[in-house]
């Protein structure tokens, strides 16, 4: 094969898929001034319902839409004289209280889609009814890491989200880090595992290229469960932490990831019957996953380098249905955590009392202002190029 006839970006997206392209080949960290920043992104698939979360108890609206699974005002977590944290999200009262949580509210789109594979996807992508390829973390990644430097974009989960996937970049993509690596049978061992550091260069530009991929994704790999297994904290996680122990055992035995995505996975938000209990157990585990791991940093004294994004594809019907649960709606609450975070409420609430035709509310803020909020005050991108647009950044970020 003539090392032109075949693209390098489509070879290693093959590798990808395969699960052998764990990470680009070896080069030189370089890093802006910020380099020591990191985003940690939490996904909360099947649509979170953010009435419940973050309760509007002031608004009577509230109230007269949800008769039976309105959650009373003295039950709530009390954060203010309007909103009230679920009665299950004590580490989001504490970080809310401490300034270091931001509250967006109203974020959606345009033409909402209500179907969960297609907003995943234009949130996944930035990119609302468009047909963008590439997730808006992969093309963060390729714009402020042009050097492709080894294990950069790391997504924890079963299988490659969309929003890792990049032009240039090859997000390292696990789930389990204790068997993080090439698979092969036991006659291929000795190959697969050989060190291709040592011994003779090849002189063949395919062959060369062959052997920095295999040495890097075996790298990789090594690298995550070297980092899993020296990884000691007495923190505690809640009872399902969502992989975020994980980014924490990368981020203190100091791999250059600067970008992680991960998630509260298979639908689980998605609560159309008898809501209530389930979902309080849910914000739980969400809520003590994200205050312990911010707790973890602070231990190892990286809390001041990371910021930690929370969102769902869309929120749920301002009404409960007959069912006690709710239906599929739009507009909802994103969170940024994080030491620089100037904490408050930011964005207007959507009206309870002026709904569209489906009883959904209206979207106050374009997502896509969160994201460049991100890309601009905390990663340092030009948020403009990477979003096919301007959208104003918010001033979550302390100076």
């Amino acid at each position: 094969m003539h090392h032109n006839t075949f693209p390098r970006r489509q070879f290693l997206q093959g590798l990808a898929s395969l699960g052998l392209g764990a990470a680009l080949p070896l080069g030189q960290n370089a890093f802006a001034a910020d380099s020591q920043r990191i985003l940690v992104v939490v996904e909360l698939t099947g649509a979170n319902d953010g009435f419940n979360t973050l309760v509007p108890y002031a608004d009577d609206a509230y109230y007269r839409l949800r008769p039976k699974i309105g959650i009373r005002a003295n039950k709530l977590r009390k954060i203010d004289d309007q909103y009230g944290f679920n009665p299950g999200m004590a580490g989001f009262e504490r970080l809310f209280k401490d300034g270091q949580m931001a509250v967006v509210h109203g974020c959606g789109y345009d033409n909402p889609s209500y179907s969960h594979f297609t907003s995943a996807a234009y949130w996944h992508t930035g990119v609302p009814n468009g047909g963008e390829s590439y997730g808006w973390l992969g093309r963060l990644a390729d714009a402020i890491d042009p050097q492709l430097t080894p294990n950069f974009l790391v997504n924890i989960d079963e299988r490659q989200s969309l929003a890792v996937r990049a032009a240039r970049h090859v997000p390292v993509v696990f789930d389990d880090p204790e068997r993080f690596g090439r698979k092969g049978l036991y006659q291929s061992r000795p190959l697969i595992d050989k060190d291709l550091s040592k011994g003779v260069a090849s002189s063949n530009a395919s062959q060369k290229f062959l052997e920095d991929v295999a040495q890097s994704a075996r790298q990789a790999s090594e690298q995550v469960r070297a980092a899993w297994k020296n990884y000691k904290t007495p923190v505690d996680y809640g009872i399902l932490p969502m992989d975020l122990p994980k980014v924490a055992a990368l981020i203190d035995a100091k791999l250059p990831t600067r970008i992680y995505q991960t998630a509260y996975r298979h639908n689980a938000f998605d609560t159309h019957v008898h809501q209530s209990e389930l979902h309080q157990r849910l914000l739980t585990y969400v809520s003590d996953g994200v205050s312990g791991f911010m707790q973890d940093m602070k231990r190892i004294g990286r809390d001041k380098d990371v910021t930690v994004m929370v969102y769902s594809e869309f929120g749920r019907r301002a009404a409960e249905n007959t069912s006690l649960g709710t239906d599929h709606g739009t507009a909802n609450q994103v969170y940024l955590v994080g030491q620089a975070i100037k904490g408050g409420h930011y964005g207007q609430a959507p009206s309870l009392t002026k709904l569209n035709r489906e009883g959904n509310v209206l979207h106050t803020v374009d997502f896509r202002r969160v994201y460049a909020t991100v890309m601009e005050q905390w990663m340092g991108a030009n948020s403009q190029s990477l979003l096919n647009g301007k959208f104003e950044p918010l001033s979550v970020f302390a100076a």
